[in-house]
């Protein structure tokens, strides 16, 4: 993971990004969010209604940041990707401001003794419509389509502009990192074929939800899908050499590695291998895993 560039952060900033959306910053920067999440209002500027994707967390500055972004247009869903606390907390105030549905992933609870390197789930998220894959919102001059990217959380969705051809990728593609798959929802085999899925469309430009916008995005997922590839032969690799523990992949695959990130190091390794041992490739006595 990239570390945080320098302030200022245009947090609580509408940003034009292209003729139908806008971008608001929200102020929770850190090492797995980047310099925050980023929430969309979707729809013309000057028109009357809109939609907005990731509200992000409940921080009543940022709540109010999107409500000016708005204006006075009728708010027609407010849609989430996911439910990271840094996605989905902002849902429930904002309806109660605007009198908008929450539109979008199913809920999600997930109660687990397994260490955490990402936000924790949104216990509070309540949707009033779950979106399955190819279902869509719309409004005025824009319509919204729901594709169905399990891996990073089991509940992921992407959502295309169909007007221009833009995928919101909330966390399962990112402008500054790969995205964390952690189980026991995350699943490193749902990740991989949700990218393949990602490389067989032809979007032009990805929103995602932390980082720049993504202006080659076929090109970066093929990428992606390439270095998860490389990570799983490194693994493969390192247990021909020996059984070992989780642990004992870090210093090997991720040399400097900053000690805050080894967590999310570890459960990305885990995810691999819990997908290896699904594929018949790898086995785990104890905490020890070895090839088969």
């Amino acid at each position: 993971m990239a570390g945080i560039p320098p302030k200022p952060w245009p947090t609580g900033i509408a940003d034009q990004v292209e003729p139908l959306v806008m971008r608001v910053l929200a102020p929770n920067p850190s090492p797995y969010t980047y310099t925050g999440t980023q929430t969309y209002v979707v729809g013309q500027e000057d028109g009357p209604d809109c939609a907005v994707i990731d509200p992000g967390p409940n921080d009543p500055a940022h709540i109010d940041a999107i409500e000016a972004a708005i204006d006075n247009r009728v708010v027609r869903a407010i849609m989430c990707t996911h439910t990271h606390r840094d996605h989905s907390p902002a849902a429930a105030p904002l309806s109660q401001r605007t009198g908008a549905p929450v539109v979008g992933c199913a809920p999600l609870v997930l109660r687990t003794d397994l260490p955490r390197a990402d936000e924790a789930f949104d216990t509070t998220y309540a949707p009033d419509r779950v979106l399955e894959d190819g279902e869509s919102m719309s409004g005025t001059g824009w319509t919204l389509t729901a594709v169905a990217t399990p891996g990073h959380t089991s509940n992921h969705l992407c959502f295309a502009l169909e007007e221009s051809r833009s995928l919101f990728t909330g966390d399962h593609v990112m402008g500054w990192s790969t995205s964390v798959v952690i189980p026991p929802d995350g699943d490193m085999g749902d990740y991989m074929a949700s990218l393949e899925k990602l490389q067989a469309r032809e979007d032009v430009i990805y929103h995602s939800a932390h980082g720049a916008a993504i202006t080659k995005p076929r090109q970066l997922v093929r990428s992606m899908i390439g270095h998860r590839r490389q990570r799983e032969n490194q693994i493969l690799r390192l247990l021909g050499e020996e059984a070992r523990t989780v642990s004992a992949f870090i210093p090997q695959m991720y040399k400097g590695l900053d000690e805050r990130l080894i967590p999310a190091a570890e459960m990305s390794v885990t995810a691999h291998l819990i997908d290896l041992e699904k594929r018949g490739l790898v086995g785990k006595e104890g905490d020890v895993w070895r090839t088969v």
